[in-house]
């Protein structure tokens, strides 16, 4: 089987499509698996990181607003038109999929145009416009959210599927997680964190209660303060006289969050797709904080997929305070009730098999001898 992967531009598009093209891979080991990026999107290093062949093109978005800055992207889309059309046909795969992002809508479209059975996945519960604007392309739209179907125009391409999470979230009650990060089973554990490169006005509210949270002497806190805050992190603990490598932990990155997700009660971070899909496959109750600064505010309906559902608290951050923060966590803190409750609604959310129901329908309508 021939497959060609479209999506970049950030993580939340770049990870899925590795997930699936993992997926396929384990599923048939003989696949050949090209990936398609633009040359500004982080997929440049991403993907050959994972051991993907990937063709870059000169793809861009457009300025909706300033509609005379766009002949340089228009001419660029042109190009990228014809140079799509000639790594099809050299590559001949026997389907497409688009995780989204800027260069996943010229790929689709010219897979349509080629006749190439073509998919798209959409990991948010607002749609990217480029998912949008080639559903017109699509045999079916797999999407994380159920909500976010009523955005496609063909019901019927609708499959809801969850977002493909990393393969140690299916582990993840086999694995004694607590243990191996030396947190006492009695203790209630905080993690809070904005992604890789942080949010200060997460930051600046956790840094604001500090002193409260150390109060509680069964809380354990860990803290992913990302890249840019992390010299300033280590000295706001300091000023408060605590220590970031004790009963508080600081941490500038990891990547073994799923460890830290599922040895915690309680997540505070952002509402990015992939975050809310691991908070969910672990069945952790959250605080959500959805970024304001992201586009279509997809966050925002993100985090309100699951808090309508009962499974996290929606603070937006125009709303976000220090007393408010303090109040949710010491409410969950002391109400194991409520917390359980949450907890299990969350889970309900999880999905730990969306690689496994989009592998089922790409390959549903394929030749036998292709598949």
């Amino acid at each position: 089987m021939r497959v060609v992967m479209a999506g970049g531009g950030t993580g939340g598009h770049i990870y899925p499509a590795i997930a699936i093209a993992d997926k396929i891979k384990r599923r048939r080991p003989d696949s050949e698996i090209l990936f398609i990026g633009a040359r500004r999107g982080m997929e440049k290093d991403i993907v050959p990181a994972h051991g993907y062949e990937l063709r870059l093109i000169d793809v861009r978005g457009f300025d909706r607003r300033r509609l005379c800055r766009n002949a340089g992207a228009a001419l660029a889309l042109a190009r990228a038109f014809r140079e799509l059309r000639r790594i099809l046909r050299d590559f001949a795969p026997d389907l497409v999929i688009g995780t989204g992002g800027y260069v996943s809508g010229p790929v689709l479209r010219a897979a349509g145009k080629a006749g190439i059975p073509a998919y798209i996945h959409e990991q948010n519960a607002f749609p990217g416009m480029a998912n949008r604007l080639a559903e017109r392309y699509a045999e079916k739209v797999f999407v994380a959210f159920a909500e976010s179907g009523r955005y496609f125009k063909n019901k019927d391409k609708i499959v809801v599927t969850g977002n493909p999470v990393r393969r140690e979230f299916a582990a993840r009650g086999l694995v004694p997680y607590r243990e191996k990060l030396g947190v006492e089973a009695h203790a209630f554990v905080l993690l809070v964190f904005g992604g890789s490169l942080g949010a200060r006005a997460v930051n600046e509210a956790l840094f604001s209660i500090l002193k409260e949270l150390w109060a509680e002497e069964d809380l354990r806190l860990f803290f992913i303060s990302g890249s840019r805050y992390y010299a300033e992190a280590r000295a706001a603990f300091a000023a408060c006289g605590i220590a970031a490598d004790g009963r508080f932990r600081v941490m500038e990155y990891t990547d073994a969050i799923c460890a830290y997700m599922c040895a915690a009660d309680l997540v505070i971070s952002r509402a990015g797709a992939l975050t809310v899909s691991e908070i969910t496959a672990c069945g952790r109750a959250s605080v959500l904080i959805p970024s304001p600064n992201v586009t279509g505010n997809h966050q925002f309906f993100n985090a309100k997929s699951v808090a309508d559902r009962g499974g996290a608290l929606l603070i937006r951050e125009a709303e976000l305070s220090p007393a408010r923060l303090l109040d949710a966590v010491l409410r969950l803190k002391n109400n194991k009730t409520l917390l359980n409750r949450m907890s299990a609604a969350s889970e309900s959310l999880g999905r730990l098999d969306a690689a496994d129901r989009i592998y089922e329908r790409i390959t549903e309508g394929l030749p036998q001898g292709v598949i």
